[in-house]
């Protein structure tokens, strides 16, 4: 049985009917079946790839009218009019979004929803009716637009962060709900190594802007991401007695529940979905959320002094190959006395920048007379 190859077809429409061009020339047998759904074609001629059997199928967006359809064979084509079932413009001709690559679109016919009922024989110049509109159309084909690397790969890891806080939360409150104030010296056992695995994504969020793939300031994601991972990874995983700490019990669920309202946002701004109570949300939480964490983690901090004195962890003493000493412990003091203010002064003034930038007054142009 011979191989039944694609023919390029091109397509156009109005608000009534759709049009396709089969380029194919001297046709010979043609079979075609068109039905309310779907349009089956097989003929042998000369295409893209010599004499040959050439065939396709169509499935419809919506439904067509075989019986006021019709098609022609002209000498180096076959053209069809198919009508609509009912009147209006499809955003694809196909039913599923996957576009067959031998499927195009016809820029001589092709009218849109704003052309309004210009004439179909008018002359015109595309190229300045509608400047950029071939470099639209290649990238989009006319709701065929396909999802940009970037934004599905943003919107898996703003849902995959979205559902492993969400997981977070929901292991904290059975288990709070369950034992009361007794589940919190084993809330780290519990939950922590899901938040060291989202902290450690985090970490993606210091390289979006550096590629592209979101604006912000590197700076900025990197001393917010940095400051969480030393709390948890350096404060915390590293000394096995603050995790039994009421402290570290408080500081995942401020955490956790800034982070189940950020990401969802994140999505919304994704696909352009304005959401008001979301966007509100998302710039009014941390009001009371960040200056809590903030003081869980100089707590965490303070604590950790002592322990740090008796194990020596992080801390690097004479003599040794590099002629260095470092005392973790002083190191902590000096960060409590001189930085972390200024660090919690930086991060919601900047926070409050931004939330007056979404939320706050917006300035009215009087209306010139």
């Amino acid at each position: 049985m011979p191989e039944v190859l694609s023919p390029f077809v091109y397509w156009a429409q109005t608000e009534n009917n759709v049009t396709l061009k089969v380029d194919l020339k001297d046709v010979k047998d043609p079979d075609v079946l068109l039905e309310d759904n779907n349009l089956q074609f097989a003929a042998t001629g000369q295409g893209a790839k010599g004499p040959h059997s050439y065939g396709f199928t169509l499935h419809f967006h919506s439904p067509v009218d075989p019986e006021g359809s019709q098609y022609r064979i002209l000498d180096r084509e076959v053209d069809f009019t198919i009508k609509k079932k009912d009147s209006g413009w499809w955003p694809r001709l196909t039913c599923t979004p996957q576009k067959p690559v031998w499927l195009k679109v016809d820029f001589d016919r092709w009218k849109s929803e704003d052309d309004g009922e210009a004439e179909e024989e008018e002359m015109r110049d595309v190229m300045g009716d509608y400047p950029g509109v071939y470099d639209r159309l290649e990238k989009e084909e006319f709701g065929y637009r396909k999802e940009d690397l970037r934004k599905v790969y943003l919107a898996f890891y703003n849902l995959a962060q979205f559902i492993g806080f969400t997981y977070i939360l929901t292991v904290m409150g059975i288990r709070y709900f369950r034992d009361g104030p007794d589940s919190m010296p084993g809330t780290f056992e519990a939950v922590g190594n899901a938040l060291k695995f989202c902290q450690l994504l985090q970490f993606l969020e210091v390289m979006h802007p550096l590629f592209g793939y979101t604006k912000g300031s590197i700076l900025q994601s990197l001393i917010q991401v940095g400051g969480r991972a030393f709390i948890l990874f350096c404060m915390i995983d590293a000394e096995p007695r603050m995790h039994e700490k009421p402290a570290v019990f408080y500081l995942t669920f401020f955490w956790s529940l800034a982070e189940v309202t950020r990401y969802p946002y994140y999505i919304a701004q994704l696909y352009k979905k304005d959401n008001g109570f979301l966007t509100w949300l998302r710039y009014t939480i941390w009001i009371p959320l960040y200056p809590l964490g903030f003081l869980c983690e100089g707590v965490i901090i303070l604590r950790n002094i002592p322990y740090f004195e008796e194990t020596k962890k992080f801390t690097v003493s004479f003599p040794n190959p590099w002629n260095f000493a470092f005392h973790f412990p002083t190191a902590l003091r000096i960060y409590l006395l001189i930085l972390f203010f200024p660090g919690i002064y930086m991060l919601m003034t900047h926070m409050y920048r931004a939330r007056m930038k979404k939320l706050g007054p917006k300035k009215w142009r009087p209306k010139m007379a």
